[in-house]
Parts: C-alpha cells; sequence; structure tokens
C-alpha cells in the first residue's frame, strides 16, 4: 500500500512541476506569448511537421525493430510504425510523456507471450536514442555559440568520464551473488550484446537515431520561423538542441511544461527573449500534436477491432453450444 501510494505521489508531483512552470511563466510573462502563438500557425507548418514527424516515426519504429529482434521479441515494420504513432499520440496527450511507450511494450510483450522481454526493448530502445541525442546536443553546443558554451568543455569531460566509469563498473560487476541482482546483471549483458551493439543492429540504431533528433530539430526551426523569430539558423539549433534535451524529463503535462521553460530562458539568454522562445515551444508543441493525431486513428481503430472480436465471440457462443449438445438436449462433457 506504501509503495503503491508513493508512486500515487510522485506521478502527481511530477504532473504539478510541470503546472508549475507554466503558471510561473504566465505570472511572468503573460498569456500574449501563448495565445499570440496559436494565432500564427499556418497549413505549411501543419504540412512541413506532418512530413516530418512521418520520416522520424518510421526511423523510430526501424530502430524499435533492430533492438526488439536482437531480443528475440521481432516486430514487423508495419505494426511497429502503427505502434509507434500510437505511443507519441498518447505521450503528447497525457501527463508524463511515457505513457504511450509504457503501452507500446506492454502490447507488444503480450502479442509475442513475453511482457518481460517487450518492455526490455523499448527501454532499451529509447535509451539508445537518448544517447545518441546527448551525444549529438554535446557536439552542437560545443561547436556553436549557446547559452551554456562556455560550461561545454567541462560538462563533455563530465559526461565522457561517467560513461567511462559506468562502462568499467558494469564490466567489474560480479556474475554470481545473490540470484535476482546475478540475473539483472546478466540480462542486461545479454540485452547489449544482442539488441544494441550486435553488428547487425547498432549501426541502423545509431543512424535512425540521429535523422530522428535531426528531424525533431527541423521541426523546431520551423516552429521559431512560425513564430517570427529572423535568427540564423545556427544561432537557432543549440538553442533547439537545448529544449528537445528538456522534454525528456517526465516532469510535464502532455509535454508542457519544462519545454516551455528551457525554451523561455535559452531565448532570452541568447537575446531573442523569452516571449520569443514560449511562442516557439508553444508553435511547436501544437505541431507536433497535430503531427501525432494518426496515432489516435490507429488507437480507435485497435479498439473497434477489440470490439468486434467480443461481438463475434459472442455471437458464435450459441452456435458453439448448439454443436456440443445432443439431440436430447444433454450437452457432452
Amino acid at each position: 500500500m506504501t509503495a503503491a501510494r508513493n508512486r500515487t505521489l510522485w506521478t502527481w508531483a511530477k504532473v504539478l512541476s510541470g503546472g508549475v512552470v507554466l503558471a510561473v511563466l504566465v505570472w511572468r510573462l503573460g498569456t500574449g506569448p501563448f495565445l499570440d502563438a496559436f494565432g500564427t500557425i499556418d497549413g505549411r507548418a501543419l504540412a512541413a511537421a506532418g512530413t516530418l514527424t512521418a520520416l522520424t516515426t518510421v526511423c523510430a519504429a526501424w530502430r524499435w525493430k533492430l533492438v526488439a529482434r536482437g531480443l528475440g521479441v521481432d516486430i514487423a515494420m508495419r505494426s511497429a510504425v502503427a505502434a509507434y504513432y500510437r505511443s507519441q499520440f498518447l505521450n503528447t496527450t497525457l501527463p508524463g510523456g511515457v505513457v504511450g511507450d509504457v503501452h507500446r511494450a506492454v502490447r507488444h510483450g503480450r502479442d509475442v507471450g513475453d511482457v518481460g522481454r517487450g518492455l526490455r526493448a523499448v527501454v532499451w530502445e529509447r535509451t539508445a536514442g537518448q544517447v545518441v541525442q546527448v551525444a549529438m546536443t554535446l557536439l552542437v553546443l560545443l561547436l556553436l555559440p549557446s547559452p551554456v558554451h562556455s560550461a561545454m568543455p567541462l560538462v563533455a569531460v563530465a559526461v565522457v568520464t561517467a560513461t567511462a566509469g559506468a562502462i568499467l563498473f558494469g564490466r567489474a560487476l560480479p556474475r554470481g551473488g545473490p540470484a535476482l541482482w546475478a540475473r539483472i546483471v546478466r540480462t542486461s549483458a545479454a540485452d547489449l550484446r544482442d539488441g544494441l551493439l550486435a553488428r547487425r543492429a547498432w549501426p541502423g540504431i545509431v543512424l535512425a537515431s540521429v535523422l530522428i533528433v535531426a528531424g525533431h530539430a527541423a521541426t523546431f526551426l520551423i516552429a521559431a520561423r512560425t513564430a517570427g523569430s529572423t535568427a540564423s539558423t545556427m544561432r537557432l539549433l543549440p538553442l533547439a538542441l537545448l529544449v528537445l534535451l528538456a522534454m525528456a524529463v517526465p516532469t510535464n503535462i502532455a509535454g508542457w511544461g519544462p519545454r516551455e521553460g528551457v525554451a523561455a530562458w535559452a531565448f532570452s539568454v541568447a537575446g531573442l527573449g523569452a516571449d520569443q522562445g514560449v511562442a516557439t515551444s508553444v508553435v511547436y508543441g501544437v505541431m507536433v500534436l497535430v503531427a501525432c493525431l494518426p496515432g489516435a486513428v490507429v488507437l480507435i481503430a485497435g479498439w473497434l477491432r477489440q470490439d468486434t472480436r467480443v461481438l463475434e465471440t459472442e455471437a458464435q457462443l450459441p452456435v458453439r453450444q448448439l454443436a456440443t449438445t445432443s439431440p436430447g438436449g444433454v450437452a457432452h462433457d
């Protein structure tokens, strides 16, 4: 009971923290940047977002397929794309930003008869994507001017050191010891070897992740132009990657909160104005939501198929009962 209550409190704390960020922004900047942003969105921006999201969704589905195949729970590409669209729609409409991924993992795990492997495939797939995203962000922030440019050499050294330490620590972990701990270590090592670092998998995983980050960054740049920013692409790109990195923090309300807070701060420090940052973030949020609407179609279609199967099963019950009943009215065992 205590564990369940703690999880509930943590869930509410994450949602409330996103709400607090939005409340502070409204208090400091007013509702103008939010309301004005909606008026700037046009069909061209939405079409561009839809196209880019389609490309990044296919790449993400491919990455998931590569990892899942390595873990022995392969999924058809068509099913992976549909499931990823559904996942993205849920992530952009429900608090926390991870509900869609959990749903995708559990659904696939049940389909293949191994929920554990299904969950691990999604966790490793998302982890690989975030590792590549962090690496790309560090590289851009090191090379281009940004609000954190002066601190980036130290950050890069810290990240490399922490990564090397984690690798050495992982290799030093005993494969024996307590049964649960040993099983976790062995399973993680096998997942990394077969799912992520296998020769047939890792080049595709890296390529897909790079394309996904590039697509999201391009969408943010389009949002900035749509919101009225005239800054150069080289000036906006580091800000875009900072905001995208903030979106990975699961303390949001359907994607809103940390994204707008970091955008306001980054644009302000870069001399572009906090209002411009909030407006860009709002436009980006709307563009992504509209681009993920195919996921709602997948979700509704899944519900309809499920209801159809239930109706078909119920309709077949009288036939089955009749088939198993003797002419005298006594059912056979």
